[in-house]
This record gives structure tokens, sequence and C-alpha cells, in this order.
């Protein structure tokens, strides 16, 4: 059996990894989400959610070994965890995520990619410490391939971003390079190209979903099946770093 804790991407909750969890759970697996500081239930002012509470938020969840699921802007989190305290985590996987570079923020890597997919969709609030997403665009960027009923419980459970942890860039990422690292490219994708996911994996074993960008929304089965995979490769006598 392995440990997961699954991260949520930008304006979502652990309410994204509701189908999951048990999915994980049918093959044998242990499976926790949280809110990241500011989303979700999370009462943290957006000011004060920064990547360096979201790290801590995450280390301070583990307690034992553990593989570390980030989705989208979740990838920016579980590296920063990584590099915060590696002591418990088993390894690092990427859910059509970003991968961070050293000294580059989330926003300075979104702006880099091939296309825009997500420019308009957004808007700043009145304090200019987080964005919402407007949710047309959100419907048919993020979820176009879920069924109906769980886009509209997705769409009206999305809570501002906090801007803060978007825009601050990591100074190091060998900590998190010396772990295994895995990364699942959704060849759907309407929000991250996966042309420039596949460039942000480069190094790393890669496998893929036929997806969009919520495979927890539209494939949690399949989802939890390929993390299962993972998580035995990994897990294994004489794993591989990636």
């Amino acid at each position: 059996m392995a440990e997961f804790l699954l991260i949520h991407g930008a304006a979502h909750g652990a309410w994204a990894w509701d189908h999951v969890i048990p999915a994980l759970a049918s093959l044998g697996h242990h499976a926790r989400a949280i809110d990241l500081p500011g989303c979700g239930a999370d009462a943290t002012p957006a000011a004060q959610a920064t990547l360096t509470a979201c790290a801590r938020a995450i280390t301070a969840a583990l307690d034992r070994p553990t593989l570390l699921v980030g989705h989208s802007a979740g990838g920016y989190a579980i590296t920063a965890a990584a590099e915060h305290d590696p002591q418990n985590i088993a390894a690092l996987i990427y859910l059509c995520a970003y991968v961070p570079r050293a000294g580059c923020t989330l926003a300075d890597m979104r702006r880099a990619g091939p296309a825009q997919p997500l420019a308009g969709s957004f808007r700043l609030t009145a304090d200019r410490s987080a964005f919402a997403f407007d949710p047309a665009i959100a419907a048919d960027r993020f979820f176009h391939d879920c069924p109906p009923d769980r886009t509209a419980k997705a769409l009206a459970r999305l809570t501002p971003q906090p801007l803060a942890p978007q825009e601050a860039a990591l100074p190091s990422v060998a900590r998190a390079m010396a772990l295994p690292r895995h990364y699942i490219r959704c060849t759907a994708d309407r929000t991250i190209p996966p042309d420039y996911q596949t460039t942000m994996a480069q190094g790393l074993p890669l496998t893929d979903l036929p997806t969009g960008h919520s495979p927890f929304l539209s494939a949690p089965e399949a989802l939890a099946q390929r993390l299962h995979e993972i998580a035995t490769r990994t897990l294994s006598p004489g794993r591989q770093k990636g």
C-alpha cells in the first residue's frame, strides 16, 4: 500500500480529489487531500497565502513516506514542499502540472508557454491579492470532457486564487530533483498545452492520459490506476530516481 497526498491546482480545493481517493482505496492505497492556504475551505487571507505557506502546509501534513501528487499549479506547491523538507516525500508526481525552474515564477512559466489558453479568463480581486476565473471560460478550459453534473459542482466550488504563490520563484529545485519524479501528461488539455507539458517533463518518466485538464473528474479511475502503476514502480526495490 502506498500513501498519497493529493494537491490541487489554482482556485480548486481538496474537493477536486473526491472521486480519486476512493478509487485509490479500491487499489489498496491510502490517499488524502488538503486545501492549500487561501483555497477551498481554508480561511488564510490571500495576502498571507504565500508559496512558503503552501510548502509548510504540505510538509506539516506528512508523517510517513508519501507520494505527493500536484495538479497544474500544484506542481509548484509540491516542489516547494520538497525544497522545504523532503524527509517524508517518497516521490513527486506532476499531473499536467508546472515543473518549476529555479528562479522562475509560475507566472513566468505560464507566459513562456507556446500558447496562452487562459488569456482573458481571470480577473483580479479589488485588493489585487487574488484572481477569479470566468466560469464560462473555466468550463471550457478546465472541464470540457467532464460529466455535466461534475462540471457544475466544480464551477460552483472554484474560489479566488491567491496571487502570491504564483508570483514567487524557487531559488533552487535541487532537493526536488534528487527525489523520484514522474509526469502525467494530459493529451487533450485545453489549459496547459500538451506540447508544453512535454517540454516541462523533459528528463522525467512520462506517461499519458487521454483527457483534458481535470482527469480527477473526467477519468478518476484511470487516473487512480496510473498513480497505482507509478507507485508500484517507484516503491519497488532498486527504483530509479527521475
